[in-house]
């Protein structure tokens, strides 16, 4: 090392200690109340934190359809080199980010490696649940991955992370400092109902699961938030079409038919029973079978069907707020049999004469009997399918025939009903997906079996290492499986590219020379190409290459030698839609000259956009 690179190196060092004293003088300003932990360092293997991170395609791994469906992205490699590739790639472009990270339990094989090399402290191996650092060495170890993650959401995005009681109040202190607790969402009570039968105290049946906002502020303004799908809707419109088109008809109803089943009558017999159906025998048997049901008492009460064989409730029309309403809120409602009028709500009507007037129009205002009954808005249930999205979600079942027919050995795999319910129960529209403790894969089937179902198109990214063969014996595997369909599976389509994190150059990003921003521009493509989302390699030669998707490309000219560059200009412009350019560059030169008049052409320079980005994580960490 000559004494330039010798004082560079001082220089570095000096730089990170005084960011450190500096993030200590905030903390001592500002952390009023919070969370305190030894924020132990985390080491990773083959030096590679003083490598730089990249994303290499595993070609052979791909998976093309010719649907029109997303090609979703698959990465494997630890989370946090991951999760620094897409601080570059997808920095505010993420929308939910769903995680089930390890519950610290000391037996489900949460690892740790301590940087202080000491002996007696984990070397990678599993933290034992008695061991004095292990509520340490979880937060470290989610703290980096959380501050990564949230610069990957957007303004309206949120994250849903899944944990039990073993590090429920510090997630949810830790949570607060990285997401700040004004965007809290809540915490949903998982209810599995089915207790622990090993418990030493009380026995648990539930986990945990927190929600919180980038911005809550942002996220509120979206419509529809926070609404989840009323679970038993379809099966009551159901049942009440199939009734509804008994009217007018003879027939034994259903409820005659099990008084006299044990009898075995005679067909003759039995049809002395048969009545001529009317709109109240409907509403009868409608009201009968659904005190049965194991619905909830908010789909419960959509208990009637009117004339066109509407399911329907009354709901309140009185004024909400504790305040009177104003005057013209107080227009007393005619019955429209008797002529009289009915009573008004004591603080006056929820709505202005105008609405008042055009639900009246509509039939949508219920009267009683006579005028003695205060009416009620009619709601119906095909209008209102969807309600708020509550603290508990009861779901007792598991995956367990569905993985064993898919022929992947993964216990205690998160169902993926799970998976759909809170994507879906929490933020209104998501496009992309992020998961980085993928596990088995459950949070790319649920995405997936959404899109089947809605007609959407979310895309998602899962992360996840490979220890214990995870990814190639269970993740990757499971995804081919359900995406190509496998023995009763029908398939679920779309296309998948695969990646691992890869490092390049010697040096970390403080120290990195004129090399390792070589290496860096070299081995970017896969990189540009997610982060424009054109995933298909086009061409590639020794200077460039060029990815597409349906609706642009991607062009990369990597090389510092500009001797092709000619020939990739002209090549570019002969493209027939937008296109994105990456070219190396010492300086911050984007080549703008040599583009002018070409309005569907960007152009960018590489490495050092993403050395910046890189550099804002090396100093947050």
């Amino acid at each position: 090392m000559n004494d330039k690179e010798l004082q560079q190196q001082k220089d570095n060092q000096i730089f990170r200690l005084q960011k450190e004293v500096e993030k200590l003088k905030k903390s001592i300003k500002t952390q009023k109340y919070g969370i305190v932990w030894a924020d132990v360092p985390e080491a990773f293997e083959d030096d590679v934190e003083n490598k730089l991170p990249v994303l290499e395609e595993v070609s052979k791994l791909a998976i093309k359809s010719k649907d029109d469906k997303p090609t979703h992205i698959l990465i494997e490699g630890d989370n946090y080199h991951a999760l620094t590739c897409l601080n570059y790639t997808h920095k505010g472009k993420v929308d939910v980010i769903y995680i089930d990270p390890p519950y610290n339990t000391g037996e489900d094989g949460f690892r740790y490696r301590d940087k202080r090399f000491i002996d007696k402290y984990p070397d990678g191996t599993e933290v034992p649940k008695d061991h004095p650092f292990r509520h340490s060495y979880w937060l470290s170890f989610m703290r980096k991955r959380l501050e990564l993650a949230r610069t990957l959401l957007s303004e309206k995005g949120v994250i849903i992370v899944h944990i039990d009681e073993n590090e429920i109040l510090n997630l949810g202190l830790l949570m607060d400092e990285v997401f700040e607790e004004k965007n809290s969402l809540g915490v949903v009570i998982w209810n599995k109902m089915n207790p622990k039968g090993d418990a030493l105290g009380v026995s648990a049946m539930h986990e945990y699961v927190l929600s919180y906002a980038k911005n809550k502020d942002e996220f509120l303004l979206q419509k529809n938030t926070l609404l989840k799908r009323k679970e038993n809707a379809e099966k009551i419109l159901q049942k009440a079409s199939t009734l509804f088109s008994k009217l007018g008809k003879r027939t034994v109803p259903e409820s005659i038919k099990e008084v006299v089943r044990p009898f075995n009558y005679s067909k003759d017999k039995i049809k002395e029973f048969e009545v001529e159906y009317t709109l109240e025998l409907v509403n009868t048997e409608f009201q009968s079978w659904l005190s049965k049901q194991p619905f909830s008492g908010g789909e419960k009460a959509y208990k009637y069907i009117d004339e066109k064989g509407e399911v329907y409730r009354g709901v309140s029309m009185a004024w909400p707020n504790k305040e009177k309403a104003p005057d013209e809120y107080f227009i007393p409602l005619v019955h429209p049999r008797t002529k009289k009028k009915c009573p008004i709500p004591k603080r006056g009507w929820r709505n202005p004469p105008e609405t008042m007037k055009a639900l009246l129009v509509k039939g949508m205002v219920l009267f009683g009997e006579d005028e003695t009954k205060q009416p009620e808005r009619k709601y119906l249930l095909k209008e209102n399918l969807f309600e708020n999205t509550t603290s508990i979600f009861n779901y007792a079942g598991s995956d367990d025939d569905l993985l064993e027919m898919l022929e992947i050995d993964f216990p205690y795999a998160k169902p993926v009903n799970v998976g759909k319910y809170f994507i879906s129960a929490i933020h209104p529209n998501p496009k992309i997906v992020l998961d980085f403790f993928a596990g088995s894969g459950t949070t790319a089937q649920a995405v997936m079996e959404l899109n089947n179902e809605d007609k959407k198109e979310r895309q998602f990214i899962l992360i996840t290492n490979n220890e214990n063969k995870i990814m190639t014996e269970a993740c990757n595997p499971r995804l081919q499986r359900v995406i190509k369909g496998y023995k009763t599976y029908e398939p679920l389509g779309g296309s998948l590219k695969y990646y691992k994190t890869g490092f390049v150059g010697k040096h970390n990003i403080l120290d990195a020379d004129d090399k390792d921003k070589l290496q860096l521009a070299y081995h970017a493509g896969e990189m540009l190409s997610i982060a424009e989302n054109t995933l298909e390699l086009t061409e590639k030669t020794d200077h460039w290459q060029i990815f597409e998707n349906k609706d642009r490309y991607t062009a990369v000219y990597f090389k510092e030698e500009y001797d092709q560059l000619d020939t990739f200009i002209k090549k570019v412009k002969k493209l027939n839609k937008l296109v994105s350019v990456y070219i190396f560059s010492w300086e911050d030169d984007p080549f703008l000259d040599e583009f002018d008049g070409n309005g569907n052409i960007t152009v960018k320079t590489i490495p050092q956009p993403i050395l910046e980005i890189y550099k804002q994580i090396y100093n947050l960490i």
